[in-house]
């Protein structure tokens, strides 16, 4: 089927993997909350036509708004840049960790990682129908009825996915126990590993490297492009709403919550809702404050911090009861976003997605965070 040649770097790879599965377990247990999707209609992901970010008049002062909004998407769905794309293979790469990967066949392909990018940017490529089977990570309308070869959040289920026949895997260091991934490569599947980090930052690397593996380089290039120039098209309209003084920007905190496992952190620099909020033209309070990564909520400190706007998943926010109960999480109520039960959530599969539907995710939130 394929070669994988060069070192394989087992001990480097096993100790990444465990790193990113042990955080993501704790932080992250699921991004959607379960396991399983709801059937299409059952929850509202988007929103359909609506007035275009541009001319929306924005709250003369957003500091100051009060209640909760929903942020959705326009369309959930990702728009795919070519259609009936036909890959030219064999196509050999070398992987973000530095190993050579010849692909043979792009048939059959499973896209895995713990936020659901590398799916949505398969289907953005155009390669949507050879997609075999999901993550949990990955709800949008095309690809929820593929079967789930995860389990317990996002723990990758070999037989699942050796019962899938794949002809080519993409992942990243974000799912577990990396040993399923080193007995797909013992078995003959090439296995390409991307980049666990997500950002604005980060879209072109990932989908140039996603588009290379899968033998549409030029494909890739164009869903590159169509990518930032939605983006800047966005945050130019953003930038008309959101207050350009410094001392009334809106002060914004991503937090995720887990009330059933009791898993509260904060999400600081590096880990792309510092991005995320960024473009938005507000101020992301963890990196003001020098927060890295994610941490477990310090009351005290989210206190002083002092955020007009809570970001959350929306199974997050439900985890614990809703906006009375997100009162509840120590720290919380002592902020001005709790006081004026300033709480914007977006699902759970779209809000640190990034990827395809990025420009999709800052137009809704701008909307929720400007003019609700």
């Amino acid at each position: 089927m394929a070669k994988v040649a060069g070192r394989r770097r087992r001990v480097p790879a096993l100790r990444v993997a465990a790193l990113a599965v042990a955080l993501t377990g704790a932080l992250v247990g699921s991004l959607t909350g379960c396991g399983t999707v709801p059937p299409p209609g059952a929850v509202q992901d988007s929103a359909g036509d609506r007035v275009p970010l541009g001319e929306l008049t924005p709250l003369a002062d957003p500091r100051s708004h009060t209640g909760p909004s929903t942020a959705l998407v326009e369309q959930a769905d990702v728009e795919p840049v070519r259609r009936g794309t036909e890959p030219e293979l064999p196509a050999t790469v070398t992987d973000d960790q530095g190993t050579s990967v010849t692909v043979t066949d792009a048939s059959r392909i499973l896209a895995l990682d713990v936020s659901g990018t590398l799916a949505a940017t398969v289907f953005g490529l155009g390669l949507g129908d050879r997609v075999v089977g999901r993550d949990t990570s990955t709800g949008f309308p095309a690809a929820r009825r593929l079967p789930l070869v995860t389990v317990n959040g996002h723990q990758l289920n070999a037989e699942g996915i050796v019962g899938l026949r794949p002809t080519v895997v993409l992942t990243d260091t974000t799912l577990g126990p990396w040993d399923v991934i080193l007995q797909l490569r013992d078995m003959g599947v090439p296995v390409v590993v991307v980049t666990h980090k997500r950002g604005m930052d980060t879209n072109a690397t990932i989908v140039r490297s996603v588009a290379r593996a899968l033998g549409v380089p030029g494909a890739g290039d164009e869903l590159a492009a169509r990518m930032a120039a939605e983006v800047e098209r966005t945050t130019a309209a953003i930038a008309r709403l959101a207050p350009a003084e410094p001392e009334r920007k809106l002060r914004v905190v991503f937090l995720y919550l887990r009330g059933t496992a009791g898993v509260y952190y904060l999400f600081g620099r590096g880990s792309g809702a510092d991005s995320l909020i960024t473009a938005l033209g507000a101020v992301d309070v963890a990196t003001e404050v020098g927060l890295e990564g994610m941490r477990p909520i310090n009351p005290e400190a989210l206190a002083r911090a002092k955020p007009d706007v809570i970001l959350l998943m929306t199974k997050g926010l439900e985890s614990v009861g809703g906006v009375e109960g997100a009162l509840t999480v120590p720290g919380i109520a002592q902020t001005p976003a709790g006081q004026r039960r300033r709480f914007v959530d977006m699902s759970d599969y779209q809000i640190l997605g990034f990827g395809p539907l990025t420009s999709a995710v800052l137009d809704g939130l701008a909307r929720a965070l400007y003019a609700p």
